[in-house]
C-alpha cells in the first residue's frame, strides 16, 4: 500500500470515528431539554477526536503547546456565544451566526499571533467568562418548541466534526502547534445548533441553549488547563484522560447542582 492511500484511509477512519462520537452526543442533546443539551453541547465533542489525533501524530511537547493556545480560544467562544445571543433575539439566522462567527475568527487570529503561558490563558478566560456569564443569564429560560429532527440534521453535524478533524490532522504537520491549537477549539457545535435550530425554533430558543452552555464551557476552559498540566507532568494520554474526567465531572456537578436546586424550589 503506498504512503499515500494510506494516509487517506487512516484520515477517513479517524474522520468516521468523530463523526460516531458526534452522532451519538447529537442524539442525547435531542432528546433531553435545553439545560442537559447546552452539557453534553460544552463535552469535548469536536476538540477531543482532534486532539486525540494529533497525539497519535506528535509528541507530548506539541500537545501541550496546542493547549495553550487552545485556552484563550475558549474565552473567544464564549464572546461567540454572548455575540448570537444577544443578536437572535431581534435579528434573523444571517445576522446572528454570521455576526458571531466574524467575531470569533477576528479574536482567534489575534490570540494566535501570541506565545500564551498557562496564568494568561487563565486569566483571559476569568475576565471573558466573569463578563459573559451575568450578561447571559437573564437569557437562558425561553418557551422551547416541540423540535422535529429533520434527516440531515446529525449528518451535517458529523460531516462538520469530521471535516474539522480532517483539517486538523492534515495541517498540524506544517502550522505548528499554536494554530493546530487555535483550530482544534473552533466552535462546530455551537455553529450547528444555531445554524440548525435557528431556523426551526427561533432566536430566543435557540439562544436559551446557549446561554446555558455558559457554565458548562467554563468548565471546558479548566479541562484545557487540566491537559496541558497533565501532558507536560505525565504523558499524552494521560493529560487527556484527565481533561475528558474534568470536563464530564463539572458538568454532572452542574446537572447535580440544577436537580437539586429545583428540589428545594418545589
Amino acid at each position: 500500500m503506498s504512503l499515500d492511500l494510506h494516509f487517506i484511509l487512516i484520515l477517513l477512519l479517524r474522520m468516521a470515528i468523530a463523526a460516531a462520537f458526534v452522532v451519538s452526543a447529537s442524539i442525547i442533546t435531542e432528546r433531553s431539554g435545553p439545560v442537559i443539551g447546552a452539557l453534553v453541547a460544552t463535552l469535548p465533542i469536536s476538540a477531543g477526536p482532534s486532539y486525540v489525533f494529533l497525539a497519535i501524530d506528535h509528541d507530548a511537547a506539541f500537545i501541550a503547546q496546542g493547549a495553550l493556545a487552545s485556552l484563550p480560544v475558549n474565552a473567544a467562544t464564549i464572546v461567540l456565544g454572548l455575540t448570537y445571543v444577544v443578536l437572535a433575539q431581534r435579528n434573523n439566522l444571517l445576522v446572528s451566526v454570521g455576526s458571531a462567527v466574524a467575531v470569533w475568527i477576528v479574536l482567534a487570529s489575534i490570540i494566535r499571533l501570541f506565545d500564551w503561558s498557562l496564568t494568561a490563558g487563565l486569566a483571559v478566560n476569568l475576565v471573558a467568562f466573569g463578563i459573559c456569564i451575568p450578561l447571559l443569564a437573564k437569557y437562558r429560560h425561553a418557551k422551547m418548541p416541540l423540535v422535529t429532527r429533520r434527516w440531515y440534521d446529525i449528518p451535517f453535524r458529523a460531516s462538520l466534526v469530521a471535516t474539522l478533524v480532517a483539517i486538523v490532522v492534515s495541517t498540524s504537520g506544517w502550522v505548528g502547534p499554536r494554530v493546530s491549537g487555535v483550530i482544534a477549539l473552533y466552535p462546530i457545535v455551537f455553529t450547528s445548533i444555531m445554524v440548525i435550530l435557528h431556523p426551526r425554533i427561533g432566536g430566543p430558543p435557540t439562544a436559551a441553549v446557549l446561554a446555558n452552555s455558559a457554565w458548562g464551557l467554563l468548565g471546558f476552559g479548566m479541562a484545557i488547563a487540566v491537559m496541558h498540566v497533565g501532558v507536560v507532568k505525565f504523558e499524552s494520554a494521560i493529560g487527556l484522560f484527565l481533561a475528558l474526567a474534568t470536563c464530564v465531572t463539572w458538568n454532572l456537578t452542574l446537572w447535580w447542582s440544577g436537580r437539586r436546586r429545583q428540589r428545594i424550589e418545589a
